[in-house]
């Protein structure tokens, strides 16, 4: 994205039974999510050429992943969206901790930058009296790539990272699986009725076309051992 790419010309449509459709020069890339003194860190591997637009899989079927390849017409996928249009702020659980507090929906990405080596996001929210402790507990919810997790200050505001529109495909190194498309920045995404669910800075698509929560990851590429068959860059 260039610096005067206004955030507003990026959009994901999701084509019903088919692809996301992306319009807008959105930066591609693939991550791994790799382990890094005993945590868990993103490692950019490539970024793919700038689009106006694109169609990326949701079927998990393409031999061009992350592509779409036009695979879910022949597989007959079903993509129906079942997720909530809720906001996060109704859809989540508040945990108070010392001097922070986190919210937790549930949208369960099994990423688990959650799980720090002090401890998890929910211990280390309860916990957060301690300076050292608070910084974990806010770092292990910033990197929630789903935003499932936010951590909110005492006064209720939300700490968020400072993340620019983009589209990461997520590749799981320890679970050998591949993940789910981790879109940043608050990139809007149109349903295939044509409603907008809620802008969010942090969110995670299914790309393995397993998930019980469409068009959200509910980690089935986990439980299913999902592996893409990938395309080199254009």
């Amino acid at each position: 994205m260039t610096k005067d790419q206004p955030k507003n010309s990026f959009l994901i449509k999701i084509s019903r039974n088919g692809p996301y459709r992306v319009s807008g020069p959105v930066p591609l890339r693939k991550v791994r999510i790799i382990p890094k003194r005993r945590n868990l860190v993103y490692d950019q591997v490539m970024e793919y050429p700038l689009e106006s637009s694109t169609a990326l899989c949701r079927c998990g079927k393409t031999g061009s992943a992350p592509f779409c390849d036009g695979s879910h017409e022949a597989f007959a996928f079903d993509g129906t969206e079942t997720a909530s249009m809720a906001p996060f702020a109704i859809r989540a659980e508040k945990l108070e901790g010392q001097t922070l507090d986190l919210l937790d929906d549930r949208r369960c990405a099994y990423a688990r930058f959650c799980y720090r080596k002090s401890g998890d996001a929910w211990e280390l929210t309860v916990q957060s009296g301690d300076p050292d402790l608070r910084r974990e507990a806010i770092q292990a919810a910033s990197d929630c790539p789903s935003g499932r997790l936010v951590a909110v200050e005492k006064d209720g505001q939300l700490i968020e990272p400072d993340l620019e529109p983009s589209i990461e495909v997520l590749e799981d190194v320890l679970k050998a699986v591949s993940g789910p498309l981790f879109v940043k920045g608050g990139i809007p995404i149109e349903s295939a009725c044509g409603k907008r669910y809620e802008i969010q800075n942090r969110v995670t698509l299914c790309r393995c076309g397993q998930s019980g929560n469409m068009p959200f990851c509910d980690r089935s590429h986990y439980l299913k051992t999902f592996k893409a068959t990938e395309k080199q860059p254009r």
